[in-house]
C-alpha cells in the first residue's frame, strides 16, 4: 500500500515512521513553512497536572506512555539523539493551599498512573537546589516522571530512521487530486503522485489543503512566541521543568539553555512576527518566577503557529466523504505531549485498523457550538 503523508512535523513524521516500519510505501511531503509548531514547541511531557477534562487527559496520558516504545524503536534504527529525558517537573506556587490542592490531585491520579513517579512536596530552598534561578518565595510539588523533549531533534530522528526503511521525501506545496468521488493522490510541482491513502498532518495549514475539495475543518493558527535564554558555563542538563499556576512555563536543555514560554495569540493568523509585547510578556513572567535568569543571554525567539481546533481535543479520523483521507491535527499546545502517539494512530487508520479509543470525539469535521 502506498501512503502519502502531508506535513513533516511531529505528527506526520511519526505516521510516516510507523508506516515504513510496517513495510508500506510512504511518501512524506512538506513545504518547509515558517512557523511550524514542532520547530517552536517547548517540549513538555507532563499531562498529569493540567485540568482539561477527562477526554483530553486520557489521550494526553497515552501520548506520554507512547514515548518509551518509540524511543526503543528509534534506538533499534540507530537513533540516539532524540532530545528526550526524564528530568521531573516542579509545580511551583507561593500559595501553600494551592499546592495542597495540586498535590491531592496528582496523588489521586497516581493510583492509576504509576508513570507519574515519585511525588514530593518541596520547600523553596529544596526547589532552588533543583532549579537555582527560582524565586525564593516559591514552594513546589515535584513529579519525577515528567520529561522534556526537543521536538526538532525527535522529528529529525524519526525521519532519518524512516529513510533507512525507504521513506521518500518530497519538498513543495501539495494539492489533493480528486477523481470521481475519491482522492487518488497529490500534485507537487506539476508532478502527480498517486496513493491508496493520504494522511494530512500539516498542522494549522490543514484547512488550506481541504477547502479545494469542499471540506471545512475548524482549525485556526494561534501564534506562540517562545524565548530561549542561555546561562553560559552552567550545567542545566538535569534541571526540571517549571510549571507555575499559569499558562507559562520553563524547561532546560543540555546546552546551558532555558526555554521560557509562551504567548497564546488567538486570531494571529499566519503573521510570522516577533513582537515587543510578546517578548515582554514571556520574559516578565519568566523573571517573576525565576529572577535568577536576569543575567542570562537572550539566544533567540522562536515563533510557532499552534493548530487550534474547535475544542481542546485533537482532530483525528477519516473524512466523511473521502474515507481514503485521514486528518491528524488540532493538537494545540499539546503537540509534543501527544504528537508521536497521534501520528501512530493516523498510521493505524491508514491501514484500516480499529483504534482502541472513542473515535467519535476526535471526528475531524465536528463543530462545537
Amino acid at each position: 500500500m502506498r501512503v502519502i503523508v502531508i506535513g513533516s512535523g511531529i505528527v506526520g513524521a511519526s505516521a510516516a515512521y510507523q508506516l515504513v516500519k510496517r513495510n508500506h510505501d510512504v511518501v512524506l511531503i512538506d513545504n518547509a513553512r515558517k512557523g511550524a509548531a514542532t520547530d517552536a514547541g517547548a517540549g513538555i511531557v507532563s499531562p498529569w497536572v493540567t485540568q482539561r477534562g477527562e477526554d483530553w487527559y486520557h489521550i494526553a496520558r497515552r501520548g506520554a506512555l507512547f514515548y518509551p516504545d518509540l524511543l526503543a524503536n528509534l534506538e533499534e534504527d540507530g537513533e540516539n539523539s532524540e532530545g528526550y529525558k526524564k528530568v521531573g517537573a516542579l509545580c511551583v506556587s507561593s500559595n501553600p493551599e494551592e499546592l495542597d490542592e495540586l498535590e491531592r490531585l496528582v496523588r489521586a491520579k497516581s493510583e492509576k498512573a504509576s508513570e507519574i513517579g515519585n511525588i514530593q512536596r518541596l520547600s523553596s530552598k529544596d526547589a532552588r537546589k533543583l532549579f537555582p534561578p527560582l524565586h525564593e518565595d516559591l514552594q513546589a510539588v515535584f513529579l519525577s516522571g515528567a520529561a522534556r523533549v526537543d521536538g526538532r531533534m525527535l522529528r529529525d530522528a524519526m525521519i532519518r530512521a524512516a529513510k533507512r526503511h525507504k521513506l521518500r521525501l518530497v519538498g513543495g506545496e501539495a494539492s489533493l487530486i480528486k477523481e470521481a468521488n475519491s482522492i487518488v493522490g497529490v500534485k507537487v510541482k506539476e508532478k502527480v503522485i498517486y496513493a491508496d491513502r493520504v494522511i494530512i498532518a500539516a498542522g494549522a495549514w490543514v484547512p488550506n489543503l481541504l477547502k479545494p475539495i469542499g471540506v471545512d475543518i475548524k482549525v485556526e493558527p494561534q501564534r506562540g512566541q517562545i524565548v530561549h535564554i542561555t546561562l553560559p558555563n552552567t550545567d542545566t542538563s538535569n534541571w526540571p521543568i517549571i510549571l507555575p499556576q499559569s499558562n507559562h512555563y520553563m524547561l532546560a536543555f543540555d546546552d546551558s539553555r532555558i526555554v521560557a514560554g509562551a504567548t497564546r495569540e488567538t486570531g494571529s493568523g499566519f503573521s510570522y512576527q516577533i513582537t515587543a509585547g510578546g517578548v515582554h510578556e514571556v520574559l516578565s513572567e519568566a523573571l517573576r518566577v525565576a529572577p535568577g535568569l536576569a543575567d542570562g543571554q537572550l539566544k533567540e525567539v522562536r515563533i510557532g503557529f499552534r493548530p487550534m481546533g474547535p475544542d481542546i481535543l485533537p482532530l483525528l479520523g477519516t473524512l466523511d466523504n473521502f474515507s481514503e483521507v485521514i486528518v491528524a491535527t488540532g493538537l494545540g499546545a499539546s503537540g509534543l505531549t501527544m504528537g508521536p502517539f497521534i501520528g501512530s494512530l493516523a498510521a493505524d487508520l491508514a491501514q484500516g485498523l480499529d483504534l482502541d479509543i472513542d473515535q467519535s470525539i476526535f471526528k475531524p469535521e465536528r463543530n462545537i457550538i
